[in-house]
């Protein structure tokens, strides 16, 4: 198949006390570049669809990690804005039915690019489809879920021995994007306000030693290209992927979005800008890559949970108000609010993934849903020190921003303006922050205990 590449595996020993545990790893790839014009997501100031040939193309990619007694997890990467839930629990579903895989153990990640389509009915109140377009955009998810599932596939045929090792570096050119002013809190840039520049570096190599695939990550938007921009393309993390391909001959490189909902790339606006930082990306990982890095070790032990998340209370005249508003945004999402309490069910919750994947003792990811700001991994990270952590967002399903406490009563874009967007009633309520963090720690206690995944 054309669009569909595999990668080679590789050999993992765990060199323990009493006996050698292997893990096995596959990799796979698909195209997921749009074949035709589409609306492209991210940015509510578009006026029309994608034009051009592609700045580069999108893809997702597959790592599936396997132990000797069958534990396993399948990391899928996307150049993509995000997933709504409907789109990954379609795919989690089909997984578990065609491959066995529980949906503890199915990773969903996007790279939040905002120059790649609109996967529907993901942040469905930016934009106003006629049938056509509603058609071209359907029809893109439905494929794009037929592609997640063969991706999933074709990276557990390909498991083969291998051997996983990690590092650390870092990259400077994110900078915290909430910048305040006399009239409140604005998107700008905030050289005060807190970073998270960790660069995780995972090296999965063969049992000679070849370089078979890296997945790596990075708490930055990928917005340094704005809405004036109509060419698909990954952004700085794209670029990044594409300069670690060409360096690294046969390796698959897939990248991660962590918790940079609040940070920004700078300076931004221009494609070299893009194409800058995804060198600077890459050679920042090959560093890693080339110095002394941590094995990894068996066994593969993995966790999911929905947590409820409270919406700050809200009552049906706010959205009778609203629902006249001349802002075609706030319009839109008060239809979809009173249409809720119409059918008797007005939305009070959300419904939020939280996922753990833990590697023997030397590594676990944290995959958190939305849009996370770095306040959740510098926290997981300042709590949980002996915990080799990454923590990541935009993971399962990106059905809006998730804010801090501090964040919260800041105000602002993130946690006020752009619940507009995703539809959602309103600000969460204060019990946020901890509700998020608790399941975190939950998952990450269950993952250290000696069961199965």
């Amino acid at each position: 198949m054309k669009n569909l590449i595999l990668g080679g595996m590789a050999l993992f020993v765990l060199c323990g006390p009493v006996q050698a545990a292997e893990l096995k790893a596959g990799v796979a790839r698909v195209s997921v570049t749009p074949a035709e014009p589409m609306w492209l997501s991210g940015y509510a100031a578009r006026t029309h669809k994608s034009e051009g040939a592609p700045l580069c193309d999108l893809w997702a990619k597959a790592l599936v990690l396997e132990d000797a007694r069958g534990g396993r997890v399948a990391i899928v990467t996307l150049d993509l804005i995000g997933l709504p839930r409907e789109v990954s629990d379609e795919v989690a579903g089909r997984v578990e039915k065609q491959f066995g895989l529980k949906r503890s153990q199915l990773v969903l990640n996007a790279s939040h690019t905002h120059s790649g389509p609109a996967v529907w009915p993901g942040i469905r109140v930016m934009f106003d489809f006629n049938a056509e377009d509603l058609r071209q955009a359907t029809a893109y998810s439905r494929k794009l879920t037929d592609q997640l599932v063969g991706v999933v596939g074709a990276a557990i045929a390909d498991l083969a021995p291998a051997s996983l090792s990690v590092g650390h570096g870092k990259a400077g050119f994110a900078i915290n994007r909430r910048e305040p002013t006399k009239q409140g809190v604005r998107i700008g840039q905030n050289p005060k306000g807190p970073v998270d520049h960790d660069v995780p570096v995972v090296r999965i190599a063969a049992p000679d030693g070849k370089l078979r695939a890296v997945l790596f990550g990075y708490a930055c938007h990928n917005t340094t290209l704005g809405g004036d921009v109509y060419q698909v393309n990954g952004d700085y993390a794209g670029f990044a992927q594409i300069e670690l391909e060409k360096a690294l001959p046969g390796a698959t490189a897939m990248f991660m979005e962590l918790c940079g909902a609040d940070q920004n790339p700078s300076p931004r606006s221009k494609v070299e800008h893009a194409a800058q930082y995804g060198k600077d990306l890459s050679a920042e990982v090959r560093r890693v890559l080339s110095g002394e890095l941590r094995p990894v070790h068996a066994p593969v032990r993995t966790a999911y949970e929905l947590v409820r998340l409270d919406f700050a209370p809200h009552d049906r005249a706010r959205f009778e108000a609203d629902a006249k508003n001349t802002n075609p945004y706030i319009r839109r999402r008060a239809e979809w609010m009173l249409k809720a309490y119409d059918a008797g069910r007005p939305v009070r919750q959300l419904e939020y993934p939280v996922q753990a994947v833990r590697l023997g003792n030397d590594l676990t990811l944290v995959a958190l849903g939305g849009e996370v700001v770095v306040d959740y991994a510098l926290r997981l990270k300042r709590e949980l020190p002996n915990e080799n952590l990454i923590v990541a967002g935009f993971t399962n399903d990106v059905p809006c921003y998730i804010p801090s406490r501090r964040v919260l009563g800041e105000g602002g874009y993130e946690p006020v303006e752009s619940m507009i967007y995703y539809g959602q009633p309103g600000p969460f309520a204060e019990s946020v922050e901890e509700k998020v963090i608790e399941a975190c720690r939950a998952l990450i206690e269950r993952t250290a205990a000696k069961s199965g995944p």
